[in-house]
């Protein structure tokens, strides 16, 4: 066997023998989920305490006269409610509000319609769907006082039937002459996840390559190893060795998430098992023939998917995803923007005699990392634009970038010089490494700068 295999096999065992492997592993699958699920379920928790806001109407258009008194015309919800005051400056309730139980006051203008501006006083800040609900039911009542303006009979009615909402569904034409649909916001939000599982795997793992390294030079076994092998050698074995830790890791979150996703429909969505009806042959969309009487409209052959709720609508759609694609673009861009930076953090691990002192080489080393991920959330929204195509052919940005574009449908061709570069970048890369590791894993009590680096690359040639 040899040395090289060895210290793969040694980084490799001993890293997945560890306990905090074995839990994450297990684990990593929950754990993300409720990373995801949590703050979309307290998202939709409702403020349940009451809350009475006075109202001040100096123009009356909202206000409503009762034998009972005034009466706000905006309908309240379960815990808001309205309570129109009269004649009462606003100063008067400046002193001692907070005591007084009331959420705050509404003012109303008298030029409201000039103006188009409202105010709400509070001794706190007002809550974001309670400025939402009453900016929604103003205008709506303005737009209904505008119509009326205009004497036309039986308003509610006519709002009522002309109110439309459309739902703009997207059809996906195969190479195989068929049709899937597919919803932007999935395929969105899974390139999303990928670019960022992907910054999380380069930097996880990478750092850890960098962790080795500075462990094994301040306990001072690096100098026994490095008398056994090639300094080279023991830095590819310990990147190789993390590496097939992550992809180890991987594998198991990638089963463990298919089993949970798997049981999450069964249990909750069996509807969805059922044989499905989103491809249909696109030959039979468009019957061919001399005459246009027989010919059948697309939308009577894509089936209604209205009745679809979220979570539905959502594995359906990832139906219209290749899989196959995704994993192994995924893993592609994961092994070699892992070794590709995994080389460099392994540099800084050898130039450095703790773990603090990697404070300030390590930021040069990240920034493109996170560049990438600025990048990532403008191609969400346009992934053919030039700077998301350029981010994703440069090397030191590519495996985030590109990740997010692959669902959206890119060239082979991109994908290709995207994949070339990155390899021969990985490999200039670790040949640049190799060298400086080799006189920096020997170096101690000197605080390394990149000039010093610098220093080391020219007398290593």
């Amino acid at each position: 066997m040899s040395k090289i295999s060895l210290i793969i096999q040694r980084e490799y065992l001993t890293r997945i023998r560890k306990k905090s492997f074995i839990i994450m592993s297990v684990l990593g699958p929950l754990i993300f989920a409720a990373y995801v699920l949590i703050p979309m379920y307290f998202a939709t928790l409702e403020d349940k305490e009451e809350k009475i806001m006075l109202v001040i109407d100096e123009s009356k258009l909202f206000t409503e006269y009762r034998a009972d008194g005034p009466e706000f015309v905006i309908a309240g919800t379960d815990y808001l409610k309205f309570q129109v005051v009269e004649g009462v400056p606003i100063e008067t309730f400046r002193e001692g509000f907070d005591e007084s139980g009331y959420y705050g006051i509404l003012f109303i203008p008298a030029n409201i319609l000039a103006s188009e501006s409202s105010l709400i006083y509070s001794t706190k800040q007002t809550s974001v769907e309670i400025s939402q609900y009453l900016e929604r039911s103003m205008d709506s009542e303005i737009e209904h006082l505008k119509l009326a303006q205009h004497e036309i009979k039986d308003l509610e009615r006519i709002l009522a039937e002309v109110e439309t909402s459309i739902n703009v569904r997207n059809i996906k034409w195969t190479k195989d002459g068929k049709t899937q649909e597919s919803n932007t916001g999935v395929v969105m939000g899974l390139g999303y996840l990928s670019g960022m599982m992907i910054f999380f795997f380069i930097f996880f793992f990478g750092s850890q390559v960098m962790r080795g390294v500075i462990e094994e030079k301040v306990s001072r076994i690096i100098e026994v190893i490095v008398s056994s092998v090639k300094p080279f050698q023991l830095m590819m074995g310990k990147i190789i060795g993390v590496g097939l830790v992550g992809l180890t890791q991987f594998l198991i979150w990638m089963v463990l998430s298919a089993l949970l996703v798997t049981g999450l429909k069964a249990a909750f969505f069996p509807e969805l098992n059922r044989t499905p009806t989103e491809q249909v042959v696109a030959s039979d969309l468009f019957e061919q023939g001399n005459g246009d009487q027989g010919a059948m409209s697309p939308l009577e052959e894509i089936p209604e998917v209205g009745d679809l709720d979220m979570a539905q609508e959502i594995f359906t759609s990832l139906k219209s995803i290749n899989a196959g694609v995704m994993i192994a673009a995924f893993l592609f861009y994961f092994i070699f923007g892992y070794l590709l930076y995994a080389a460099m953090f392994a540099v800084i691990g050898s130039a450095v005699d703790n773990e603090t002192d990697t404070q300030q080489m390590i930021f040069p080393v990240i920034l493109p990392l996170i560049l990438g991920i600025y990048v990532m959330i403008s191609a969400i929204n346009n992934p053919d634009n030039a700077l998301s195509f350029w981010f994703s052919i440069i090397p030191f940005t590519s495996p985030v970038v590109m990740m997010v574009r692959i669902p959206f449908g890119v060239p082979w061709w991109q994908v290709a010089l995207s994949g070339s570069l990155l390899v021969g970048t990985f490999l200039g890369m670790t040949w640049i490494a190799g060298k400086v590791y080799r006189t920096g894993i020997l170096m101690y009590g000197k605080k390394a700068s990149y000039k010093e680096i610098w220093k080391w690359l020219r007398y290593s040639s």
